[in-house]
């Protein structure tokens, strides 16, 4: 029998820079899910709020909490869900801010919860992997916070939690546009330089250490990537315009989040108001409606149930 439950997860944004496929923050803009059980009920009804009112056209099945909240049951020997599935959320689709990431870590999370099994990383990254193959954004979702993942021989997931200092403030900035995570991978080349290889270890490492002590000269270097950004900007009108921008308001940088098409910038945590304003102009200048723009701050709670 399934349990009434309710679940809040974290969007995040994640590489910073050079920690490509491997570095994630979770930051507060929330997905939330309440699973209601109606035992007599025909079926799942799903009610969808938020920036999720754009799936609404969409059948359930091509909706991935759906998908992953009855996989996760059905994983566990359960019945299919009868009731009531309400789902908000007000983490922009399709901006770099792991929206896809928080439905899948949401809608495990919630099935767990609904069958009264603890939520741990060991049973919700398994399944997320079907939905998300990289879990630079599952992490942070799942647990909160600055988290690293690292595969052992690509397969085993060892996600973990790295030191951020409160001293670092982040700002956001979106054009009026989607960017289709599928594109702007197969953007991504092949095969790299063996020099910038080499150029963004030392910048991970220097990222690191950067989003640790809040060193702004350490954090320009470890936005400075050489594996994704540059194949990414050209996709996105503005982007460069609005990182140039974020600079000249203070920032001591500015990258890609996630995919695309946001952009997010770090600085001393009074001029993140500025610095989101300052690059949702030059979005505005080149893309028209639809900007979004935000101070953000990290989310250190990651997955929380009740």
């Amino acid at each position: 029998m399934l349990r009434p439950t309710r679940v809040r997860v974290p969007g995040s944004t994640s590489n910073l820079g050079a920690g490509f496929d491997c570095l994630g923050l979770a930051l507060t803009r929330h997905l939330t899910a309440v699973f209601t059980p109606v035992p007599d009920a025909a079926g799942l009804r799903v009610e969808r709020h938020g920036t999720l009112r754009a799936l609404d056209d969409r059948p359930d099945t091509h909706d991935v909490f759906v998908r992953a909240f009855r996989r996760t049951l059905e994983a566990h020997k359960s019945a299919a869900p009868r009731g009531v599935l309400v789902v908000d959320s007000d983490i922009p689709i399709g901006r770099g801010l792991g929206s896809s990431a928080a439905a899948v870590v949401g809608a495990i999370t919630l099935a767990l919860s609904a069958l009264d099994i603890a939520v741990q990383p060991g049973r919700v990254f398994p399944i997320a992997r079907e939905y998300e193959s990289h879990l630079d954004n599952v992490a942070p979702a799942l647990l909160g916070g600055l988290v690293g993942v690292a595969y052992d021989d690509d397969t085993v997931a060892r996600a973990f939690a790295l030191p951020l200092s409160d001293r670092i403030g982040f700002a956001f900035a979106a054009p009026g546009f989607e960017l289709e995570t599928s594109r702007a991978r197969a953007a991504l080349p092949g095969r790299v330089p063996f020099a910038d290889a080499v150029h963004n270890l030392g910048a991970l490492a220097a990222l690191i250490r950067g989003l640790a002590t809040a060193d702004a000269e350490l954090l320009r270097l470890g936005f400075a990537d050489r594996l994704h950004v540059p194949h990414r900007l050209p996709l996105i009108t503005g982007a460069d315009r609005a990182i140039a921008n974020a600079v000249a308001a203070g920032a001591w940088g500015a990258t890609v989040s996630g995919a695309g098409s946001g952009i997010l910038a770090v600085s001393e945590p009074a001029r993140t108001r500025a610095v989101a304003d300052a690059m949702a102009g030059a979005f505005r200048e080149t893309s028209g409606q639809g900007v979004i723009e935000f101070a953000a701050e990290p989310d250190r709670e990651g997955a929380v149930v009740g």
